[in-house]
């Protein structure tokens, strides 16, 4: 069947591996998982029970650091994915990420090196979630959408296909912007139209939401919308929209 397994890889039960296969050395999969064909799982990845890894897809990729990157080359944690996890084809999960348990990562997604990701989210076709960004549970990121280096995101958020954030004012000029490299915050329940741009550092308060196309260059209120460019405050949030009166009891 063309696979090339470590003798030091650890398979558990049941678990079902396709056509030219490449599992390194010191991996770890859980039992009943699925891994389809020409998968590859660098050093010292876990995989979890009951996770499905679809063609062509890359867990614990190392990243590439160009001459001029302000990131440096260093010694990463091996890559972790969690139970009941889905992922799907042509992804590419950097090592050092830690994914929570029953996420979904459909295909073209690519998350880079030192993200956490917590459970229950779904991540749809072609995101980019950028390296040192820490996000919640039960959040969702659609297609095309980019989560800048250096953000946070929370619970319970909505980030609408083709979402831009940004995190470099300097726009690659002048070695101040080393000091400042900051990226966005979307607080628990923050909510964001297609095609918006959140500009450096900008926090979205919780439970507050950005009109498509908007781009924000102040901070957003909790519970307020805005629109337009700059985005200003249009109005409040309806009562009904609110988080704390749509959480399953």
């Amino acid at each position: 069947m063309n696979q090339q397994i470590s003798k030091s890889a650890t398979i558990g039960k049941e678990t079902k591996i396709g056509f030219n296969i490449i599992i390194e050395d010191d991996v770890r999969i859980g039992n009943n998982c699925f891994i389809g064909h020409n998968v590859i799982i660098h050093n010292g990845s876990k995989i979890g029970n009951e996770v499905r890894i679809d063609d062509n897809t890359i867990i614990g990729k190392e990243p590439l650091f160009a001459p001029r990157s302000i990131f440096k080359a260093k010694k990463f944690q091996p890559s972790v994915i969690g139970d009941n996890c889905l992922i799907g084809a042509n992804v590419v999960i950097y090592v050092g990420s830690v994914i929570g348990y029953k996420n979904l990562i459909a295909d073209l997604s690519t998350i880079r090196e030192d993200v956490k990701i917590g459970n229950l989210n779904i991540i749809g076709r072609n995101v980019t979630i950028e390296n040192f960004v820490n996000i919640g549970n039960r959040n969702k990121f659609e297609t095309n959408s980019y989560i800048t280096a250096y953000s946070e995101v929370g619970d319970y958020c909505f980030i609408a296909p083709a979402v831009a954030t940004s995190n470099d004012n300097y726009m690659g000029r002048d070695k101040e912007r080393y000091k400042h490299f900051k990226g966005v915050t979307i607080k628990t329940g923050g909510r964001i139209g297609v095609n918006a741009t959140i500009l450096p550092g900008k926090v979205i308060e919780e439970d507050a939401m950005v009109a498509a196309g908007a781009i924000v260059t102040k901070d957003v209120l909790k519970e307020k919308i805005v629109v337009g460019n700059p985005a200003y405050i249009f109005r409040d949030v309806d009562e009904k929209q609110l988080l704390k009166n749509n959480l399953d009891k």
